[in-house]
């Protein structure tokens, strides 16, 4: 006999990198390759405790040239991540063995540089009209 039944999972928005609600209101609907995130920084994986991964609000993500998806923004990059894109908006919940995940882009505003998963030097992201437009407070200084 088969007994079905149903669980929930809730998933709560840690945004302390937040820091105004101007430009939340208009984020993109963008996919991530999980491939290009690291583990334990930028996402963490289901436990038998929690069925879902979720990718961590915040973390700043650039566009791959080659796929169009997102990862990991890294100055260093030469594959299109090396233009801040944005910041994923929310926690994006994925299931295991999932390498492609929904999420939304918040691709302007102001935000805490202190409070980024995984950190991030806001001396470092180069101008680029096609990248994001982020003021970032608390910036580490040189």
């Amino acid at each position: 006999m088969i007994q079905p039944y149903t669980t929930s999972v809730t998933v709560t928005a840690n945004r302390d990198w937040l820091a105004s609600r101007h430009g939340t209101d208009s984020a993109e609907t963008i996919t991530l390759d999980l491939q290009k995130l690291t583990k334990n920084t930028h996402y963490v994986e289901a436990t038998a405790g929690q069925p879902h991964g979720y990718v961590h609000s915040g973390v700043p993500v650039g566009r791959i040239n080659a796929s169009g998806l997102y990862g990991a923004y890294d100055p260093a990059a030469k594959d299109g991540r090396e233009v801040l894109a944005g910041l994923v908006y929310a926690e994006a919940p994925f299931t295991p063995g999932t390498t492609k995940v929904p999420a939304a882009l918040f691709w302007h505003g102001t935000v805490n540089a202190a409070k980024i998963p995984g950190g991030i030097d806001p001396a470092k992201i180069a101008p680029n009209p096609g990248g994001a437009q982020i003021r970032f407070l608390g910036a580490v200084s040189a």
